[in-house]
């Protein structure tokens, strides 16, 4: 059984006896934020389902705010998707985007929530941006169309989170993640993403026996991908440290081949068949590799590696709905 071993827990955040909120708490990110928040100590958590608050909806986030007065707001509620359902979904992608983070941010300020954390993407990056991507590429050139939508929408975070910090003096920092991948992420092959796609695809051919796999794509672009605890902890570690209203990349800092995913995700489960390429599916951008020099100064960096963090990954994905689901 394959053992991720996290940063051990130092001190306890100076925000550990406060009441915080963290939005989206089902989801990959939110998930293992809250994992997180529970072993450094934090007991005062607030978490709502959707079915328990509708964060697009602007009258009811305005009262959950006014009864719980968090102190301290992580929002990592998000509508997410791969290329096929941002391709598919692009207006439901920037428009739910935008009232969540729009309600969310401006209760944080109506209600004087201490400091809020908003999760970026990395999307929000220019197609063809240098290599690898510093944080001041923000807004210098074209975004890759197949996910504008909802890089538009994160974008409009960003500069609704400075906006506020310049006119209000609010603290909310926003921070820029990497491709994530780790257990309990979304494994639908319609809407996922590259890792938690492919690791599916792969185990339903190694399952059945298939002599190949297709693809998605030449296999050429390159991706940078990080373990969604790492993530967690990186939030944590910025929401003590980092005040500034600039964006903060968060990341590995290096990359690997679509290719070469492919043939290390084959080695994780076992597939021995061939893997072909589809190049007639879209690469989507070529080069995603952040550069998380900022995050690296202030004293934080990635632990997990990525076969280890894959082989965790798929040990929870054999368990779950999505390996039964067949």
């Amino acid at each position: 059984m394959t053992v991720i071993k996290m940063a051990k827990i130092g001190s306890v955040p100076i925000f550990s006896e406060a009441k915080i909120y963290v939005a989206g708490h089902r989801g990959l990110v939110g998930g293992a934020i809250i994992r997180r928040l529970k072993k450094a100590g934090c007991k005062n958590l607030l978490t709502r389902s959707l079915g328990q608050l509708d964060l697009r909806d602007q009258g009811a986030v305005a009262r959950f705010f006014r009864r719980e007065q968090p102190d301290y707001v992580f929002l990592a509620a998000a509508r997410v998707g791969g290329i096929r359902a941002n391709s598919t979904f692009p207006a439901q992608f920037i428009y739910e985007n935008l009232m969540i983070e729009a309600n969310i941010i401006h209760q944080a300020y109506l209600h004087g929530v201490k400091k809020l954390l908003f999760l970026g993407s990395s999307c929000i990056y220019p197609k063809f941006a240098p290599q690898p991507m510093k944080e001041e590429y923000l807004l210098d050139g074209k975004l890759e169309p197949t996910n504008e939508p909802y890089a538009v929408a994160k974008i409009a975070g960003i500069k609704m989170c400075q906006a506020y910090n310049r006119q209000y003096g609010t603290c909310f920092i926003s921070v820029m993640p990497t491709n994530l991948y780790g257990p309990r992420d979304n494994f639908d092959l319609l809407d996922s993403h590259v890792i938690p796609a492919l690791m599916r695809k792969v185990h339903l051919a190694r399952m059945s026996g298939a002599p190949e796999m297709v693809v998605w794509g030449s296999g050429s672009p390159r991706r940078e991908f990080l373990y969604v605890d790492d993530l967690a902890d990186a939030c944590l570690f910025v929401m003590e440290h980092y005040q500034e209203s600039e964006i903060i990349n968060v990341g590995v800092g290096q990359d690997l081949t679509i290719r070469e995913l492919a043939e290390m995700m084959a080695r994780v489960t076992g597939f021995t068949g061939r893997l072909r390429f589809d190049p007639s599916q879209p690469d989507g951008t070529p080069r995603k590799l952040l550069d998380v020099s900022r995050l690296t100064a202030l004293g934080w960096q990635a632990k997990v590696p990525l076969e280890a963090g894959l082989r965790s990954t798929y040990q929870w994905f054999r368990r779950s709905r999505w390996a039964r689901q067949g």
